[in-house]
């Protein structure tokens, strides 16, 4: 099932109260789990994007602050408190601090 398929079951089927509330729980269980992966796979200075929901602009930033539900992320266009089920890590294909024989490596061996 698509998810055309599920809004519009959702939207035209003939649910009960009871049978709607329990989707909106589910999507909810749903949603907190997204965003505690998401936060748990992040780290202050992660690459990250998000879209905007008030101009539905894609913004790129650093990860600046991890919150208990928000993650605090620095843009050119400055900070912005995003809900972490928002945010998608990018990753870098070629980081040179990655290699530790790198001049400017964060690695001091």
């Amino acid at each position: 099932m698509d998810i055309k398929q599920v809004n519009s079951a959702i939207m035209f089927g003939r649910f009960t109260n009871i049978e709607l509330s329990s989707i909106i729980d589910a999507v909810k269980w749903a949603r907190a789990s997204l965003a505690k992966s998401v936060k748990n796979s992040l780290m202050l200075g992660d690459q990250v994007q998000f879209t905007s929901s008030k101009n539905g602009l894609v913004y790129k930033g650093t990860v600046s602050k991890i919150a208990i539900k928000f993650v605090t992320v620095k843009t050119t266009m400055g900070l912005w408190r995003v809900p972490a089920s928002m945010l998608s890590k990018i990753e870098d294909e070629a980081d040179p601090m990655d290699d530790f024989n790198y001049v400017g490596s964060k690695h001091h061996y």
